[in-house]
C-alpha cells in the first residue's frame, strides 16, 4: 500500500519532495495519526466523571453519548477534542508536505492522496481504537477535524457539511440523521466541482475519498436508524432512558 501511494509522486506541485522524502513523511505520519486518532476522549472524560460509556445509551465511545450521559458542555467538549486528534496529524502532514494552502486547480493528485491517506489513518484510528479492543467512535467529529484541516481543498464541502448538519438537526434533534445527511454533502459537492472545473487532478481522489468515509459514516450508524425505526433512539435534550441516575442526563449539566 505505502509502495502504491508513493509510485504516485512523479507530478510536481508546489513544495514538492523526493520520493525517499516522501516516504520517510509516510512512514512516520501514518502510525503517528493512527494512534493519535485512536485516543478515545469519550471514555477518558467518562472516567473522569465516574462513567463507563459504553455500558450506557448507546455505548458509543463518542461525543453525542458522552453528551447524553454527561451534559451538553462535556459532549461538546468531547466534540472539540475528538476533532482536534483528526485535524492535527492532517495540518501537520500538510505542512509538511507543502500541500498545505494550495488551490484545488494547483494541488496534484498524488501529494492530494498521500495527504488524503493522512486523514484515512486517524479516523480508522478512532474507529477500531487499540486501547479498546480495536473499538471506537462513529468518526464523526475526527472526520470533520480532518476536513478542516485538509484547507483549501474541502474548505467549501465543508461548509456544505455544516448547513445540511444544522438543518435535519433542528429539524429532528436526531443526531444520527444530521451526521449521516452532513457525510453525503462533501462528495456531493465535490462532483458537482469536479464536473464543473473540468475535472482537476486532485478532485478524483478527494471525491473518492469522502464518498468512502460517507459509506463508513452511514455504516457505523446503523443502530442508530435501527433504534429510530423502533422508536427508541433518544433525541438531542431528551433523557437517555439508559443513562444511570446520577450520571448527569440533561443538556444543562455536566
Amino acid at each position: 500500500m505505502l509502495d502504491a501511494i508513493l509510485s504516485m509522486n512523479s507530478v510536481a506541485v508546489p513544495g514538492d519532495a523526493s520520493t525517499s522524502t516522501v516516504a520517510s513523511m509516510l512512514a512516520a505520519a501514518l502510525p503517528a495519526s493512527f494512534l493519535c486518532g485512536s485516543i478515545p476522549f469519550a471514555l477518558l472524560l467518562g472516567r473522569a466523571k465516574g462513567v463507563d460509556i459504553r455500558t450506557v445509551g448507546s455505548g458509543n465511545i463518542g461525543a453525542t453519548n458522552l453528551g447524553r450521559a454527561l451534559g451538553r458542555r462535556w459532549g461538546v467538549a468531547c466534540f472539540v477534542l475528538d476533532a482536534s486528534k483528526g485535524a492535527l496529524p492532517v495540518a501537520v502532514f500538510g505542512l509538511w508536505r507543502g500541500i498545505w494552502g494550495v488551490d484545488l486547480a494547483d494541488a496534484s493528485a498524488p501529494a492530494t492522496i498521500q495527504w488524503l491517506a493522512v486523514a484515512v489513518a486517524a479516523i480508522l484510528g478512532h474507529v477500531f481504537s487499540p486501547w479498546v479492543g480495536f473499538k471506537g467512535g462513529k468518526g464523526v467529529a475526527t472526520g470533520f477535524g480532518t476536513l478542516v484541516a485538509i484547507w483549501p481543498l474541502l474548505t467549501w464541502p465543508l461548509f456544505g457539511a455544516l448547513l445540511a448538519w444544522t438543518i435535519p438537526l433542528a429539524a429532528s434533534r436526531l443526531m444520527a440523521v444530521a451526521s449521516v445527511v452532513a457525510a453525503l454533502v462533501p462528495p456531493a459537492v465535490l462532483l458537482i466541482q469536479w464536473l464543473q472545473f473540468d475535472r482537476p487532478a486532485a478532485a478524483t481522489p478527494l471525491l473518492v475519498a469522502t464518498s468512502a468515509i460517507a459509506l463508513l459514516v452511514v455504516v457505523r450508524h446503523r443502530g442508530n436508524f435501527a433504534r429510530i425505526l423502533a422508536g427508541t433512539e433518544p433525541r438531542i435534550g431528551q433523557p437517555d432512558p439508559d443513562v444511570p441516575d446520577g450520571a448527569g442526563t440533561t443538556p444543562r449539566e455536566g
